[in-house]
Formats: structure tokens, C-alpha cells, sequence
């Protein structure tokens, strides 16, 4: 990104996010670069050729004008016109103080609008869309010696939670089970919401049995939170299937990866569904353990069937 003057960057909002204003104009068509200037790059003692200070001024007075009649994209485009021809006469281009203004609105706006596209609405985490992509990239950086860890979350009992307290307060635990779980989360770790009452926690650079500590922390965090403060009688826990990738490989830096691993993770949370709710189940030496309190409790029960 680079500076268009004091306090503009070139972040160029994308035509197509933002509405509008004012009426398109007929523009001339005005190269962006003077061969001149490329030979003054070459030597800098040459003076700036003056068809080249007006072709600037040109753009500078186009982008005022369609600013002043509300056109501030195409008026940004004349302005960064401009800077391209500037830069390299070490010079300045005029920045009409309303263009600054609303470049800066748009910047945010852009912002804005890329934020609310990966967030769910209801809970603030993250979107199946922005893990899908992020998954992939996690998976395709070589320096994670780590691994990677994938925790599928399901809150266990949900539709009874709705039948018996309403869809209000079933939106309210979703929102507060989120808050919950992404406490303690590791560097670049995030939540996102998989479907319906289902998360997925994304732990980059840990190892098995960090991953397993904290799937493991954020169960006992939902099931130990007063409940009974949100609506009298509700109790809410959550199982979890646990995926952990040890080490990066070159076949799994494709979208076919984290399929692979959310398959994996799913088939685990069904375990851990099985073997009782209220359960972090993950792979040791091949095969399904249960995590924590419930390791000593329970018998793991491979599942023959899905049960949520």
C-alpha cells in the first residue's frame, strides 16, 4: 500500500462493494506515464518535462471535478493517475480535502464489509467460508513444525435446549458458548461456526497433547459456567472430536486436507457422543481416547451410527 500524500493510502476500494453516487461522465483518455519521465528515471538531472507537469495537473483537475459532483471513485482513479506520474519527480499531487475524506470513508467501509462477510451474524465468529479458506493456508505453511489441531464442537442436547427455554435464550447460549470457547486460544488459533449448534476451534502450531488440554479446557469451561444465571434449570455441556496433524505434508496443502481432517474430527465427536456426551474424544496410536475426567469414567464406544 502506498501513501497518496498526507493521510491516503492506496488501498483502491473495489468497484463492485460499495454503492455508487452521481452520474457517470465521458473521460477523456489520458495515458497514465509519460515516456519522459521514464527517461528522467534513468537520469535524475534531467528536468521535469512539461508536458508531463501538465498531464499531472490535468489528472489533479479532473479528480477535483468529480469530487466536487460526488464521483469519488473515478476521482480516485485520476488521483492515482497522478501519483504514478509524481513519483517520480519527487513532487506532490493536490489532494482536494473532501477526496482525502471520503477515501478514508471508503477504506473503512471496504473493511467493514470484508469483516461482516467472514463473521456469522448471530454469534461473531468466525464463517464456514473464512475457515475453509483459512484451513487451507494454515495447512499449506511450511514453518508450522507443530501441526495443526482441529476441534469439531457440538453442544450436546440442543434441540431440547430450544423445545424447553425458547430460541431466544438457545441464541443466547450460542453466543455465550462461543465467548467460552475461545478463551485461552493460541496464537492465530480462532473459532467458527460449522453449522447450526456445531464450532470448530482451529489450533495452529500445537502438539497432541497441548491440543488435547485445551479441547479439554474449554469443555469443562462451558460445563462448569452458571447456567442457571441465564434462565433457571438450563444446563448446557458440549463434545468434542479432536483432529491433530502432526507435521505438514505436501499432498495435504489442498481444499482435499482439511476435509480429510474435519472428517476426521466429525467421526471422533460421534465417539465421543456415543461414549456419553460431555467429552473431548482424539486419536492415540490409532485409536479413540476420551480426554480428561472422562477418561477415567467411561468405556470409549466406537460409533455405529451418527448420534448428536
Amino acid at each position: 500500500m502506498t501513501v497518496l500524500g498526507r493521510g491516503v493510502t492506496n488501498s483502491e476500494p473495489d468497484r463492485h462493494d460499495t454503492p455508487w453516487r452521481g452520474h457517470r461522465v465521458n473521460e477523456p483518455t489520458i495515458p497514465l506515464r509519460h515516456p519522459a519521465i521514464t527517461d528522467r528515471a534513468e537520469n535524475p538531472d534531467l528536468d521535469p518535462p512539461a508536458d508531463a507537469a501538465n498531464l499531472v495537473s490535468l489528472h489533479e483537475s479532473i479528480a477535483a471535478l468529480l469530487a466536487s459532483r460526488g464521483q469519488y471513485r473515478q476521482a480516485y482513479q485520476h488521483l492515482r493517475s497522478a501519483l504514478d506520474l509524481v513519483s517520480e519527480l519527487g513532487e506532490q499531487p493536490q489532494i482536494p480535502e473532501q477526496l482525502r475524506r471520503e477515501v478514508d470513508r471508503l477504506r473503512r467501509e471496504h473493511a467493514e464489509a470484508h469483516e461482516q462477510s467472514i463473521r456469522d451474524s448471530l454469534t461473531a465468529s468466525y464463517n464456514r467460508r473464512y475457515l475453509d479458506q483459512r484451513l487451507v493456508t494454515l495447512l499449506a505453511e511450511q514453518d508450522r513444525a507443530d501441526g495443526l489441531a482441529v476441534a469439531l464442537v457440538d453442544l450436546d442436547w440442543f434441540k431440547q435446549v430450544n423445545d424447553t427455554f425458547g430460541h431466544l435464550v438457545g441464541d443466547r447460549v450460542l453466543q455465550r458458548v462461543v465467548e467460552l470457547l475461545q478463551e485461552g486460544l493460541p496464537e492465530a488459533g480462532f473459532c467458527a461456526r460449522y453449522g447450526g449448534e456445531e464450532f470448530v476451534l482451529v489450533l495452529p502450531g500445537v502438539d497432541r497433547v497441548t491440543a488435547v488440554g485445551l479441547a479439554e479446557a474449554a469443555r469443562a469451561r462451558v460445563e462448569h459456567y452458571p447456567w442457571s444465571s441465564l434462565v433457571l434449570g438450563l444446563r448446557v455441556t458440549v463434545s468434542i472430536g479432536l483432529a491433530q496433524e502432526p507435521t505438514v505434508r505436501v499432498a495435504e496443502d489442498t481444499p482435499a486436507g482439511p476435509e480429510r481432517q474435519l472428517r476426521e474430527a466429525d467421526a471422533l465427536l460421534y465417539t465421543a457422543k456415543q461414549s456419553g456426551r460431555n467429552a473431548v474424544a482424539y486419536l492415540l496410536d490409532g485409536k479413540p481416547h476420551l480426554a480428561g475426567a472422562a477418561a477415567g469414567r467411561r468405556a470409549v464406544v466406537v460409533p455405529r451410527a451418527s448420534a448428536r
